[in-house]
């Protein structure tokens, strides 16, 4: 069966993975990410496999452009019954030096974003009585990271958002559960080590249990399942999606 979803930071790393995954099942995807031409080109690809896609250029810590773009899902693509909400940013700050500012775009951005997402399109799913919704968290909210303090609360925000949210909706035939990824080889990754802010590649992948680095793919595939119909009596979990790592 064809679902509508929405798949925000869809632009790039896990967000594009995950696309593609709900585009290969045969559902209609909506693409949202920050970055316009970045979203509109991995849309246009998957159109070109034949799926049913649309992209919308938005900052999720905009909450009107958040409501304006899924009002647009709606009449070209129809009632959203799935999201995952993978936009995010980082910054690696020692905490004394993190600034109200850097805090607060932090917040904006990951959790608040999160928020504005989650309040647009629950409606949709109340009314059809049915939903999944998959929050992209962090290992790094479960086990603590230096000089991450700002990033590491907003992601301790968006898994007990779902917590939240998981009970409340229960009764009304939507799951609501967490990826806390570990370490997936994306260009946001890439961007600390390459700056001496994380442990080199190898260093990295030694320290994993399944010996390699994680891909998109694996976080999409575990995407695909929890908005599956067989996810069904799953709700309001953190599914590590991390090769083993013990946290």
């Amino acid at each position: 069966m064809s679902r509508v979803a929405v798949v925000t930071g869809a632009g790039s790393g896990m967000g594009v993975a995950i696309s593609q995954h709900f585009a290969a099942r045969g559902d209609r995807v909506a693409l949202l990410d920050v970055n316009g031409a970045a979203v509109e080109e991995v849309t246009q690809r998957l159109r070109d496999g034949g799926a049913e896609a649309i992209s919308c250029q938005v900052d999720v810590s905009d909450r009107r452009a958040v409501f304006e773009a899924i009002e647009t899902v709606r009449t070209e693509l129809g009632a959203v019954e799935i999201i995952v909400t993978s936009a995010g940013i980082e910054a690696f700050v020692p905490f004394l030096e993190i600034s109200p500012e850097s805090w607060e775009r932090m917040m904006a951005v990951n959790l608040t974003g999160t928020f504005n997402c989650l309040q647009a399109v629950v409606p949709d799913m109340l009314a059809g009585g049915w939903g999944r919704i998959v929050t992209i968290s962090s290992s790094s909210a479960q086990s603590g990271t230096k000089n991450m303090s700002h990033y590491v609360a907003s992601k301790g925000g968006v898994i007990a958002l779902t917590k939240a949210l998981a009970i409340e909706y229960a009764p009304h035939g939507i799951t609501v559960n967490t990826i806390p990824p570990g370490f997936i080889e994306t260009p946001m990754a890439h961007r600390p080590i390459e700056a001496g802010l994380l442990p080199s590649m190898e260093e990295l992948i030694a320290r994993t249990p399944v010996g390699r680095a994680g891909t998109p793919d694996d976080i999409a595939a575990a995407c695909a399942f929890l908005c599956s119909e067989e996810a069904g009596y799953i709700t309001g979990q953190l599914i590590g999606v991390n090769g083993g790592w013990y946290l």
